[in-house]
Parts: C-alpha cells; structure tokens; sequence
C-alpha cells in the first residue's frame, strides 16, 4: 500500500494511511521497548519491575505524595500499589509519614538510596531520550511532544499539565 505524502508546512489535515499508522504503533512498540531496556536490566537485578519504576518516578516528581494521589496517578488499584510499595519500603527505597493535618494519610519520600536509584534509571533513559532528540531535530521534538500530547485522555492530560506546573 503506498504512503500519502504528508503536506507540506503542516498547514492543512494530514492524511494517513493504515499503512502509516501501522508503522506509526510499531514504532512505538519498539521506541518503549528501548526506553524501558535500561531500567528494566536496572531494576531485574533488585527483582522489580517497572510498576515499581513508575511509583518511584512519581514520588519523586511529588515528593510527600499520598497513595491515593500515587494511585490516581498511575491508575492502578490499591491493592497493585500496595504490592509495589511493600517491595519498596522493605528494600529500604521509600518511606511512608504519618499525614501532620490527617494522621490517616499517608505520605510517600523516597530514602537516599531510592533517591539514587531514581537517579541512575532517569539518567538513563534521559540519555537515550538526549540521543534521540539530537538526531531529530527541534522541530521534530516538539512534533513528537505534540503528537504524545495528543494521545492523552482528558483525565492523564490534567495529570501531566499538573505535573508540568510542579517544574516539568
């Protein structure tokens, strides 16, 4: 099947082929499998996994973050983060506070040492993110950004722009 050319100057509807969007969800596939290899080699040694990765990505984009924020935010079910944050807390990576206003809630830090493993799985995905966006150029980046942008629904969007005011 041949590819509509894609119009020039992005001024007018771009049409796509099933064609191109079939290359386009496949390129995905492996774009997300390579951004995830590093981490995932990162965390198999320690026997997580990337829910794991996920929460400790968030707590510490949102540090003092409730579970049922962290919940909302990764849209998984008490029980699936309860599962992930147990493994957490007893490999020493996060630490739970008592709420100060409500003692019911429950505030989720990482430790020094969560705080270093966020740091070696970001550094390495930033680095392949880094090498990716260098070859595409900033024209390219900000299509990408937008085209990700795009494909969030109305609730993730809220979650990222909120995320995005915190200094993203």
């Amino acid at each position: 099947m041949a590819e509509a050319p894609a119009p020039q100057g992005g001024s007018g509807l771009l049409f796509l082929t099933d064609e191109q969007l079939r290359k386009g969800i496949e390129a995905m596939f492996f774009a997300y499998r390579g951004f995830t290899a590093d981490p995932d080699r990162i965390l198999e040694s320690r026997d997580m996994g990337r829910a794991h990765h996920r929460a400790i990505h968030f707590i510490h984009r949102s540090p003092g973050t409730t579970v049922s924020n962290l919940m909302a935010l990764l849209g998984v079910t008490k029980q699936s983060l309860n599962r992930v944050l147990r493994a957490l807390i007893a490999a020493g990576l996060v630490e739970v506070r008592v709420g100060r206003r409500d003692r019911r809630e429950r505030h989720l830090h990482l430790t020094e040492e969560g705080a270093a493993l966020e740091r070696e799985l970001s550094n390495a995905q930033r680095e392949r993110m880094r090498a990716a966006y260098r070859t595409a150029g900033p024209v390219a980046v900000a299509g990408f950004r937008q085209v990700l942008e795009a494909m969030m629904d109305d609730d993730s969007r809220r979650q990222y722009e909120a995320l995005a005011g915190r200094g993203g």
